[in-house]
Order: structure tokens, then C-alpha cells, then sequence
């Protein structure tokens, strides 16, 4: 009777083993096959233009065109024949994140290498954000094993391999993927150190807090975090814990007094800033959209209308209450107080900074400002799971095929393919062309330059609505271009959307020489990726 309980027993877990090892596997492999099939996005492509530490060689078009292979050089590292010219590329990286750029080195200097060793293609420029994703899922079943057991782990690494919104930022060239890393590996390093210190813990435990804060700045919610799991979980070392927690902020001291200062005079806090509406409920709805992005929606959050992500928020947040209540009950102390620690304690001290300060970090960007707490709603749920004995297999599986449901769907419903149709509009013809566009905005001149081959005879006249039809008409005056291009922008970021009234007067501007040939809408993942294209062409 033993032996044939005990085999049941095996083949269940073995089972539960299988699927969990499938998740991660497809999870991988999401990664992996869609390295190259998506577009860099608006921010993405800033990254780019920062890693090749050309940003200080960018301005603004003004009201004249200029030739737009002039933007694509700048999307590749600058013509080097000695190591002064490679350290001159370099600081000029360094002092490109002084001008307004918001964030700290360490993510731009590690695609600066990347991009040296393998060039700007979009593969090449994800590899190193999939493999720092891969190192998460890697440390996250560190982490569920250290804390539960191997199955946990196993369960863990799962959750987080296939989670929607952090399958995104895996293929996303922005600093939030490494965040998650960081946050894992930090509380993984205590937990070791708490049992038995030993000198690589220590050295990673130091590296994730150093490498977090010098990737981004509000992981320092995170340092909060793990001071406040030291003291409650071993505070009679509370001294060593502290000298290494020091040591890891004063090796982030030379970029905070040279870099640091100096950003914060040319940042842009005001995007933080105010909203119109209640502030106590316009935080609540960041706190429950966050929790939705994070944990349900992913970056369909992007696509969709804010009650969908607000409810899947709310319904989360219920989730994970229920399952706090059931570890409470279950006397799992240590793994709830981890697990708490990691989410709700880092969403409510952000959620109190926002009130305090009066800003909106919370929310921004659909959650990903606070992608680290990720990770501890997700070992929330893995220890909930494991507490379920009989049916845990049932709850993962539940789980595990809501995520990849989610995720096929965002992998192959969602266009994103806005700039290649452009291109390819372009490609038809070999004769001069003009590409008038109603956007200044960085995000979108880089965009046509990375995807617009620079061979091709393309001049770029970018300005405000509000000026287009006065610079066209000069642009075209004594001209040669036989093709025009109009790119009307849903969302020019740095101006007002196009009135009718100068929507007119750009259209009677073109209609004087050239004939209305195409027209169309071009759309995205998001306000930004909207446009629409009309063709113009002169009789043959």
C-alpha cells in the first residue's frame, strides 16, 4: 500500500515537473523566435541612439529638410581607427545620459558593448535583454528552491517565464528586464547570507543593490525592501547586513556626484506631474492598473482602454489578498513575510511617496517603473500554489495556460510593423522624395531612419502642425522630388495634434504641384505608433 502511494505520489510530481518544465521551455522559446519580429518601439530606438553615444550629435529638424541617412548614421557607433577615438565615443555616452536622459549608465554601457560586438540589428540589440530575462528565470527557481523546494522553484521560474508583462520587456531594448534580475537575485544573496554567509553571496548580494542602482533610479524602493527583510528576518546581524547594504551605495557614489546631479538639473520631473481628477483616486486606479499590467493584461495594457487593466487590477489584488490569508492561516510566516515584503511592501511605499510628493511614478509607463515588484507577486502566488497539495497541479496548469494564452496573443495579434510599411512605400520608387511629417519628437525621426535603407534619396521636413504648411511650401519650391510623403502623427509627443484647419492647409499646399496617390492608416501597440500616410505624386 506504501509502495503504490508512494509511486502515485511520483508520478504526480513528476507530472507537475513536466509542465512546469514545458512552461519554462515555451516561455524560452517565445523569447527566442521573436527576437527580430516586432519593430523597436518609440523608447527603444532611444536607447540605440544612446548606446551608440552619438546623442550629443542629435538636433532637432528644423524647417528646412534635411537628408534623412544623416539620423541613420547616427544609429550606428561612429567611425573609430584608434582606442582615444573608442574612449571619445564613450564619454561621449556618459555625457549624452547628462542631457535629460533620466536614468543611469550601467543598461546603455552594457548595450554599447553589445552593439560593438554585434552590430544594431534588432536581434542583435535584444539578445542581451532576453538573456538578462533568462538569468532571472534562472535565479527565480534560486530563489523558490532556497525558500520552499525544487518544485517551488520549478513553479516560480515558470510563472515568471511565461508572465505576460515581463515576456514584453524580455524582448523590450529598455533598462526594466535587468531590474528584475537584480531584485531576485538581492533577496536570494540574503536568504543565503541569513543561513550561511559566504564570500560569493556577499559578492552578489553587493553587486545586485550596486548594478539595480545604477540601472535605475527608483530601485532604490528596493534597497528599502531588503533593509526592511534584514531586520525582521535576521536582525541580530543587523550590523553586517548594513555594512554591506553601505558598501554597495558607495560604490554607486562617483556616477552620483558626477552623473547624477547633473541629470537632475536637466530632467524632466513634470511628466510625474499633475493629472486632472481626484489625487487619492487617480493613485488608487495607478496602484490597480500596475497590479493588472503586471500580473494579468501585460502590454496589452498599451492597447487597451483603462477599465479592462483597472478591473483585471482589481481582480489581482483580491487574488493575492486571498492567498495572504490562506498562507496566514497555513502558518507559512517566513515565506508570506518574504513574499509581502517583495510586493505589497514596495507598492504601498511607492504608492505613499506618490501622495506624499504629489507625482505619479507609480503608474508610469503601465507599471514597468516598478517592474521589480513583480517577482514577489509571482512568488506570492507560487507559495499560495504549493499550498494547495492535491490540486496545486490544477492552479498552475490554470495559470501557466492564461499567461501563454495572453502571450500568443500578443505575439501574433498585434501589429507592429508602422515604419516598415513606410519603407516599404518608399522602396517603389528610386526617384527624390520628401517625407513631411507633422512630429519633431525623437522617437519618431529615428524610427524613419532606422528603417528607411539610407541609400535611398529621402530628405525629411519634420515640424509642428501647427508650421508644416509654411515650411512645405518652401520645401517645395524649385524642388525636384517627385514623391511626397505626408505623415500625419495620432500623437506627436512634443506638439498638438493636427487641426482641420491646417490639415487643409497642408493638403492645399501639396495639391498645387502633386496628386493624391495612396492613403493609409498605419497602426500600432500604442498612441504613438498612429499614423496616417498619403502619398503624393507628381503626373509621370
Amino acid at each position: 500500500m506504501l509502495t503504490r502511494n508512494a509511486l502515485r505520489y511520483g508520478r504526480k510530481a513528476l507530472t507537475l515537473e513536466m509542465l512546469l518544465g514545458s512552461a519554462i521551455v515555451i516561455g524560452i522559446c517565445f523569447r527566442i523566435l521573436n527576437l527580430g519580429t516586432r519593430e523597436f518601439w518609440y523608447d527603444e530606438v532611444l536607447s540605440l541612439l544612446l548606446s551608440t553615444g552619438q546623442r550629443l550629435q542629435y538636433s532637432l529638424p528644423d524647417d528646412t529638410p534635411i537628408s534623412l541617412a544623416r539620423f541613420t548614421a547616427l544609429l550606428n557607433l561612429p567611425p573609430e581607427n584608434s582606442w582615444g577615438a573608442i574612449a571619445k565615443t564613450l564619454q561621449g555616452l556618459v555625457r549624452g545620459l547628462y542631457k535629460g536622459e533620466p536614468h543611469p549608465p550601467v543598461f546603455f554601457l552594457a548595450q554599447h558593448l553589445w552593439l560593438r560586438l554585434f552590430g544594431n540589428s534588432e536581434i542583435a540589440m535584444r539578445s542581451l535583454p532576453v538573456l538578462w530575462s533568462l538569468g532571472s528565470i534562472a535565479s527565480a527557481y534560486g530563489l523558490g528552491r532556497k525558500l520552499l523546494d525544487h518544485r517551488s522553484g520549478l513553479l516560480f521560474a515558470a510563472l515568471l517565464a511565461t508572465n505576460p508583462f515581463y515576456l514584453f520587456h524580455s524582448l523590450n531594448v529598455r533598462m526594466y528586464t535587468p531590474l528584475v534580475l537584480w531584485a531576485i537575485l538581492s533577496v536570494w544573496a540574503l536568504l543565503e547570507l541569513i543561513s550561511r554567509p559566504r564570500w560569493k553571496w556577499q559578492v552578489g548580494f553587493i553587486a545586485s543593490i550596486s548594478l539595480g542602482l545604477l540601472t535605475f533610479y527608483l530601485f532604490a524602493y528596493w534597497v528599502v525592501v531588503l533593509a526592511a527583510l534584514a531586520l525582521v528576518l535576521d536582525r541580530k546581524h543587523w550590523l553586517q547586513h548594513g555594512i554591506r547594504m553601505t558598501i554597495a551605495g558607495l560604490l554607486t557614489l562617483p556616477w552620483v556626484i558626477s552623473g547624477t546631479l547633473k541629470q537632475l538639473r536637466n530632467a524632466d520631473l513634470d511628466r510625474f506631474g499633475v493629472r486632472d481628477g481626484n489625487p487619492a483616486l487617480l493613485h488608487l486606479q495607478d496602484l490597480c492598473q500596475t497590479i493588472g499590467a503586471h500580473l494579468i493584461v501585460g502590454d496589452w495594457a498599451t492597447t487597451l482602454s483603462v477599465q479592462p487593466t483597472l478591473i483585471s487590477g482589481l481582480i489581482a489584488a483580491v487574488v493575492l489578498g486571498l492567498a495572504t490569508i490562506y498562507l496566514w492561516k497555513a502558518r507559512q510566516k517566513l515565506s508570506l513575510t518574504i513574499g509581502l515584503g517583495m510586493s505589497l511592501f514596495p507598492l504601498l511605499l511607492a504608492f505613499c511617496v506618490d501622495m506624499t510628493t504629489q507625482k505619479y511614478t507609480l503608474g508610469f509607463g503601465w507599471g514597468r517603473a516598478l517592474i521589480f515588484v513583480l517577482p514577489g507577486c509571482l512568488l506570492l502566488m507560487t507559495i499560495a500554489i504549493r499550498q494547495l497539495k492535491a490540486q496545486q497541479g490544477i492552479a498552475a496548469l490554470l495559470v501557466l495556460l492564461l499567461y501563454l494564452g495572453i502571450d500568443a496573443g500578443d505575439l501574433t495579434l498585434r501589429p507592429r510593423s508602422v515604419f516598415h510599411q513606410v519603407a516599404e512605400m518608399v522602396q517603389l520608387d528610386s526617384a527624390p522624395m520628401l517625407i513631411a511629417m507633422d512630429s519633431q519628437a525623437w522617437g519618431h525621426v529615428n524610427r524613419l531612419a532606422y528603417y528607411i535603407p539610407p541609400t535611398s534619396p529621402v530628405d525629411l521636413l519634420a515640424q509642428p502642425a501647427s508650421r508644416l504648411s509654411t515650411s512645405l511650401k518652401a520645401a517645395l519650391k524649385n524642388s525636384d522630388y517627385r514623391r511626397v510623403i505626408w505623415l500625419e502623427s495620432g500623437d506627436p509627443v512634443w506638439s498638438s495634434p493636427a487641426t482641420v484647419q491646417e490639415r487643409q492647409q497642408i493638403q492645399q499646399v501639396l495639391e498645387e504641384r502633386f496628386s493624391l496617390s495612396q492613403t493609409r492608416s498605419l497602426t500600432g501597440t500604442m498612441s504613438l505608433d498612429q499614423f496616417e500616410l498619403k502619398l503624393y505624386q507628381t503626373a509621370r
